[in-house]
Parts: C-alpha cells; sequence; structure tokens
C-alpha cells in the first residue's frame, strides 16, 4: 500500500504538503541542493523530521515530488493561430525551461526517485500529453489538421529531452523548430 495514495486532499494534509513543498523550495533558494536536509526541510516547514519522513519516506521522494509539482504548466499553451506555430512556440519554451539549470535538476529529481514505480515520470509524461492535446484540440476546431498527440511526443518532445538528458548542449531553437517542421512537411 502506497501512503501517498490514500492522503486526502484536503484539510491538514494539504497544509501540510503546501507548507513542506514551500519550505523545499525556499531552502533551494538559498543552499545548494546538497545541503538540503529532511532536518533543515522541517524546521521551515514547521513539521517534525518523522512528518516527512512518515509522508514522503525520504529526501529524494520529497524532491521528486515537489519537481513534479513545479513542472506542472500553469497554463494552457499560447495560442498563435496555427496549429504549427502553436506547437512550435510550445516546443522552443518547453526545451528552454527544461534545460535550464533548474529545469535540469527537476527531471533529475524526478527520475532519481527510489519509487519502484514511475508514478511522478509518469505524472510529469502526462503534463506534456496535456499540453500537446490542448494544441491538437485548438488545431482542430479551427480545422486544421495536427499529428497524433503520440506522434508528437515521438517526434518532438523524445528528441528534446534526450538531448537535454544525454548531450553535452541543449537542442537549439532552429533544431526543436525542424523537429516540429518534419510534422508539417508540406506546409508554409
Amino acid at each position: 500500500m502506497n501512503i501517498r495514495e490514500n492522503i486526502r486532499p484536503g484539510g491538514r494534509s494539504a497544509r501540510v504538503q503546501a507548507s513542506v513543498h514551500k519550505a523545499v523550495r525556499d531552502l533551494l533558494s538559498k543552499m545548494d541542493r546538497n545541503e538540503v536536509t529532511i532536518p533543515l526541510i522541517a524546521t521551515e516547514a514547521g513539521v517534525t523530521p518523522s512528518t516527512i519522513y512518515r509522508r514522503w519516506g525520504d529526501l529524494q521522494e520529497l524532491l521528486a515530488d515537489v519537481a513534479v509539482e513545479r513542472l506542472r504548466p500553469d497554463a494552457p499553451p499560447k495560442d498563435t493561430g496555427s496549429a504549427r506555430s502553436d506547437l512550435e512556440h510550445w516546443a522552443e519554451q518547453y526545451a528552454d525551461e527544461m534545460a535550464s539549470g533548474p529545469g535540469r535538476a527537476m527531471i533529475r529529481d524526478v527520475l532519481s526517485s527510489v519509487g519502484a514505480d514511475t508514478r511522478n515520470a509518469g505524472k510529469c509524461c502526462g503534463y506534456t500529453r496535456e499540453q500537446v492535446q490542448a494544441i491538437a484540440e485548438r488545431a482542430r476546431d479551427r480545422g486544421e489538421e495536427f499529428p497524433d498527440v503520440e506522434t508528437v511526443i515521438d517526434e518532438v518532445v523524445a528528441p528534446i529531452m534526450y538531448r537535454i538528458l544525454f548531450d553535452d548542449a541543449p537542442p537549439t531553437s532552429a533544431k526543436v523548430l525542424s523537429l516540429v517542421e518534419r510534422l508539417f512537411p508540406q506546409r508554409r
């Protein structure tokens, strides 16, 4: 049984989560990630370390949980007037955010959480799918053709993430635009 899945979304539990998440963000803004500990977070959040251990298990799971929350988009993708330019704009922004220092740190936190399941990574992938789906739905509403969401994940998102994770240099804007262009070859 996973304790986190049985926590009620409101009340004290939500306040504790919000307080602990804020403490993590505040501490990470003031100190190196390697200096952040559960006792420091507990003090900053006004809870006991046992509360954090009970809820998250260990520091890595907590950092992953905070990262997932921070990776959640706060707005739908920008409507630029066409499906292709919507996807271009979104993909460039996605690549910039994920390739930034904080973006890479959050990706590392999500991927290195000790949970045997892929719950945190799955949430991040779900956020990305939701953003692409929003662009696809807008395109359909305009009567424009748009590739399947999974095709966009495979042909645009996956290469961006691969470069961010395994290459010395993040994908350039030109590279990101060329990935999108392959999905719209006869247009423009």
